[in-house]
């Protein structure tokens, strides 16, 4: 899939909201989005380029308002220093097409990988089990 897009043409594919999130860096408000309390089977993937980003065996809840998984498919993450809002966090993008998605934290299930993966549903397309 073309990834190369200028901006104007993201705004197009995106929509307003998916492109203040994914192109922009914003967020999506806590407890809003489509895929914080659903646990369907199925695949996660980047609204913007398509790429598998994670399964939902490795969904689960964390009660912090935004879909929360332990481990992302291997390469399709990359990870950028944040240091915004006086904060030092750890950013994720999708790999291929740089879009943000959120943030990984430290704070996951201890019996898993401990990280907990913190992404916006705005970024997501899911494709349930078949």
């Amino acid at each position: 899939m073309k990834t190369n897009l200028n901006e104007n043409e993201w705004r197009v594919k995106l929509g307003d909201k998916a492109f203040h999130v994914m192109r922009k860096g914003g967020t999506e408000a806590p407890f809003t989005g489509l895929y914080t309390d659903s646990f369907e089977e199925g695949d996660y993937h980047c609204k913007a380029c398509g790429t598998l980003l994670f399964k939902s065996t490795h969904k689960f809840h964390s009660g912090c308002g935004w879909p929360a998984f332990d481990t992302a498919e291997a390469g399709a993450i990359s990870y950028l220093r944040d240091t915004s809002f006086g904060m030092i966090r750890v950013e994720t993008r999708c790999s291929n097409c740089d879009s943000h998605l959120g943030h990984i934290f430290e704070d996951g299930p201890k019996e898993t990988t401990g990280k907990r993966y913190c992404i916006n549903s705005i970024c997501l397309e899911f494709k349930p089990k078949s």
